[in-house]
């Protein structure tokens, strides 16, 4: 009876305490349903707050033409000071001797490059703005802002990483691709040459990506078959673009950062920190829970607009024009042609070299400029 009364202690030991919601993706008896948490909900919707948008500013209005504006030049002066005061809220400290505008900039010359997290937000907000109109098959219409990543902190919150070891699952964010690991043959093939190794690294991967969003695995994949994409949820197709947009982050504008970025900010091995899902969802599957903060403030779009409009340039669609083979799954075993939207694997002996991306916004630092002038 003892025996008993401890294993059935035990046993309640291992269950999670309090209700759970369930919601059906699927056919009925197939598993494909989301289980969520209300009182973790509550707490990641607390962990999330959506601060109230800035008055709009004047309508029209001269054109900024402080000196060193390389990204908002288009803005008028009422809407660039409305956005510089939003991105200061969203990122500077609020207290000591770099806090408000004085994080990024010298008070005396506001031009000046000569602070480093001036460089780092230009190419940031230069990223903002193509994530808001060239990857919208990702990020909809709940768009990004600084928020959206920073919280109010300088640095980001969640989800940056740098390099470790030459088998860091989270390389996949960046340069390794080797994620497909599910055999369509009971037995081996030479279309199958997957290692227990590279499903281990596989599955971290997508624990990685569901701790993210906070979600099951049916939330983009098909219980029934994990590999296939026929009968998957359509989530699955924006998760993909998502991969590559992570990719496109990391290797245009992040990676770079190293360039400039001081030594106490760098990882063990000398690279900037990067980003993956997290960075922006932060345990929500929509970040800050859909909230379109993007949409009040024009300056972070990069495209005239509106807000609601598709751009034509969509990145994360391009090359994706149907993700099932014709014929079927192959009768060799080899695995059915995929989305063309995971580059070949590099070498995996040393972490690839950083790359900056000068055609998004320069990383160098230029001349100090007149203190009157921006």
């Amino acid at each position: 009876m003892r025996r008993a009364a401890i294993l059935a202690l035990l046993t309640l030991a291992a269950c999670e305490p309090g209700s759970k919601n369930t919601a059906q993706l699927g056919y009925r008896g197939v598993g494909m349903e989301v289980v969520t948490d209300p009182d973790v909900q509550r707490a990641r919707l607390a962990a999330n707050p959506v601060p109230a948008p800035l008055p709009p500013a004047p309508p029209g209005g001269p054109v900024a033409r402080w000196q060193n504006v390389q990204v908002l030049n288009e803005l008028s002066v009422g809407e660039f000071t409305r956005t510089m005061t939003a991105i200061t809220n969203w990122v500077a400290p609020t207290t000591g001797p770099e806090a408000g505008c004085n994080y990024c900039h010298n008070p005396a010359n506001l031009a000046s490059d000569e602070k480093y997290p001036k460089v780092v937000a230009r190419r940031m907000l230069a990223m903002t703005r193509d994530l808001n109109t060239n990857w919208r098959s990702h990020v909809g219409q709940t768009g990004v802002t600084c928020y959206t990543c920073h919280a109010g902190a300088p640095v980001p919150r969640a989800g940056l990483w740098t390099y470790t070891d030459q088998n860091q699952y989270l390389r996949a964010y960046l340069d390794k691709s080797d994620v497909r690991v599910q055999s369509y043959a009971a037995l081996p093939t030479t279309g199958n040459r997957s290692s227990i190794k590279q499903t281990e690294y596989t599955y971290a991967l997508m624990i990685n990506m569901s701790n993210s969003l906070g979600v099951n695995c049916t939330f983009c994949h098909n219980s029934r078959a994990w590999a296939t994409w026929q009968g998957a949820p359509a989530t699955r197709v924006t998760a993909l673009y998502g991969l590559r947009m992570v990719r496109h982050l990391n290797t245009g504008y992040v990676a770079g950062l190293g360039e400039v970025l001081p030594d106490s900010r760098l990882g063990v091995r000398g690279d900037a920190p990067k980003v993956g899902c997290a960075t922006c969802h932060n345990g929500l599957h929509k970040p800050l829970a859909g909230a379109q903060m993007a949409r009040d403030y024009p300056g972070l779009w990069g495209h005239p607009g509106p807000w609601e409009a598709m751009t034509a340039a969509d990145s994360g669609k391009s090359g994706i024009t149907d993700y099932r083979d014709p014929t079927g799954v192959p009768t060799d075993g080899s695995a059915p042609r995929l989305p063309d939207a995971i580059p070949p694997s590099r070498s995996m002996g040393t972490p690839p070299p950083v790359r900056s991306s000068s055609a998004h916004a320069p990383l160098t630092r230029t001349a100090a400029a007149p203190a009157q002038q921006r």
